[in-house]
């Protein structure tokens, strides 16, 4: 990609999303009265016996930002206070995360959509924008799927689940006997040893800043053995050492009435850029913003840049409204090719 002088570029593929009649959209206040203080708290429900833990803080539409492996709602705390101004966020440690419990053995995108919705439910969240990194993108994109009438917006960061292309070391961790190796590479005297994990991170083509930082962090979250449990049974429900193997794109076209910001580091180093060029071109009305020199943790890298590109985008937009089961039957109908089987 060419450079660009500006650190963001947006695009917006067959024009902005329509406006719904009877929608309403969020406004933010006048210029200056968004700057009160709003606390996010950490809190923790039990859901179905296993402890969750989210934090949550604010007013307004719902926001819910769910993110990726190896990582925890800490991922989002240079914007959870700025979001809250305008909004009610909530932010949980998905199962087998940060301080969230383990769950009892179905790591895959569709469980972690389930214990979502029942979260949404048990804290009364009846509508929200879903937001998601990473694993966490290739997430709400489930969560959507699964229950459309929780959707009112999408926000793909830095996303999974939209070509199969993912770093090597992501690929080879789901390689037979590789929980064997983790407790090893997972060892105190390597996650003590600052020097020498950086120096690996350099080799594996991180620069000092967000992406080593977040880098460090998750390697950091494997010192448990049912961390490092998590890791791996979350890694191969949607990675296999050909790529990633969960892939949404043959279903994007059912998000053409959901309002979609797409947002991802020119450099990423774990996901390439191009998903989100491509998945822009696939969803109509869809937005991309790219991050010039960002990594794989824009909103960590740049949380400014972030929140004005994510209030920016609901304030310009109506929500989704719920497809009804007509609309979802005809759209079925018209992409489905029915012959005879043999």
């Amino acid at each position: 990609m060419p450079p660009t002088d500006s650190p963001a570029r947006l695009q917006t593929a067959r024009g902005a999303p329509r406006p719904r009649a009877g929608a309403s959209r969020a406004r933010r206040p006048p210029p200056g009265s968004g700057r009160r203080s709003v606390t996010v708290d950490q809190h923790e429900i039990v859901l179905h016996g296993r402890r969750v833990v989210y934090r949550a803080g604010g007013s307004g539409p719902g926001l819910l930002l769910v993110h990726g492996i190896t990582s925890s709602s800490d991922t989002w705390l240079e914007v959870l206070e700025p979001l809250a101004r305008h909004f009610t966020v909530l932010a949980p440690d998905l199962p087998g995360h940060g301080h969230s419990e383990a769950p009892a053995g179905d790591y895959s995108m569709g469980a972690y959509a389930n214990g979502l919705r029942d979260l949404l439910v048990a804290l009364e969240h009846e509508r929200a924008t879903l937001v998601g990194h990473s694993l966490g993108g290739g997430v709400v994109m489930q969560l959507a799927y699964q229950f459309p009438e929780l959707c009112e917006r999408l926000v793909l960061v830095s996303s999974g689940g939209l070509g199969p292309e993912v770093h090597g070391l992501l690929r080879a961790a789901t390689l037979p006997l590789a929980e064997h190796v983790l407790p090893w590479i997972a060892a105190d005297w390597i996650r003590g040893g600052t020097a020498r994990l950086t120096s690996l991170a350099q080799r594996l083509g991180l620069e000092q800043g967000a992406d080593m930082r977040e880098a460090l962090r998750g390697h950091a979250s494997l010192a448990t053995p049912t961390a490092r449990a998590a890791f791996v049974h979350t890694l191969r429900a949607a990675v296999d050492p050909g790529g990633q193997r969960v892939d949404a794109r043959d279903r994007l076209y059912l998000a053409e009435d959901v309002p979609t910001l797409i947002l991802w580091g020119e450099s990423d180093w774990i996901i390439p850029a191009r998903h989100g060029h491509e998945a822009h071109a696939a969803i109509p009305g869809s937005r991309l913003e790219i991050l010039g020199a960002g990594g794989h943790f824009p909103h960590v890298q740049e949380p400014a840049w972030f929140v004005e590109a994510l209030e920016r985008f609901i304030e310009e937009t109506d929500p989704a409204r719920p497809p009804g089961p007509d609309q979802l039957r005809a759209r079925l109908r018209q992409r489905a090719r029915l012959g005879n089987s043999k």
